[in-house]
């Protein structure tokens, strides 16, 4: 991997990590009890997650071919896709929402680690613990205000201007592609708080 681009070696580490989620390397095994319990749980939220984001794919080619299609309708036959923008719109929260969780595990979430990298290792260990646990509750408010917002759809009947697409399918979508996300972070707290204990 020496002469491998920062670029490829990302690659390397997302094809591993999907190998690692369909079940086609074994994972490795860890001692201890404790140990067990994290990998099994683990294992849970890659398997999860790899579900989630492949959602989230169906939802982002959906958004490339209803937009091919509308624009070439539009601009060839001058017959324009009834309620394309309302499509798209509702598939790219099906793709954010869904792959959230798989792209916080291969680490590609924008981090600002500058004056982070700086610092003492337990000041680093401690701050990582603290900015998890604010995650955890931030996750909890999303996915509870959410679903508190799905159910406002479902009772007043919100649909989209154009297609008439009923939102609150899409409100409890984004609750429930914020679980993996939840119990992803919930993992790191988790490790984060063994390693300082056995330190």
């Amino acid at each position: 991997m020496g002469g491998l681009s920062r670029r490829g070696r990302e690659c390397l580490v997302y094809i591993s990590s999907l190998r690692c989620v369909r079940g086609l390397s074994p994972a490795p095994a860890e001692d201890g009890e404790g140990s067990s319990v994290l990998g099994k749980f683990e294992r849970f939220n890659r398997r999860l997650s790899s579900w989630c984001e492949w959602l989230g794919i169906a939802a982002m080619l959906l958004t490339m071919v209803i937009t091919c299609i509308d624009v070439v309708g539009a601009k060839v036959f001058l017959l324009p896709v009834l309620g394309a923008i309302d499509i798209v719109m509702l598939s790219q929260i099906v793709a954010i929402s869904f792959a959230a969780s798989m792209t916080l595990i291969i680490g590609q979430h924008i981090r600002v680690e500058f004056v982070f990298n700086l610092l003492p290792r337990r000041a680093q260990v401690v701050i990582n613990s603290i900015v998890l646990l604010l995650g955890l509750g931030l996750f909890i408010v999303i996915i509870w205000r959410v679903c508190v917002l799905g159910y406002s759809f479902q009772t007043s009947g919100e649909y989209s201007p154009t297609a008439y697409i009923p939102l609150y399918p899409f409100a409890y979508g984004i609750a429930l592609g914020s679980i993996p996300v939840f119990l992803v972070l919930l993992l790191e707290f988790v490790e984060s708080l063994t390693k300082r204990v056995q330190k």
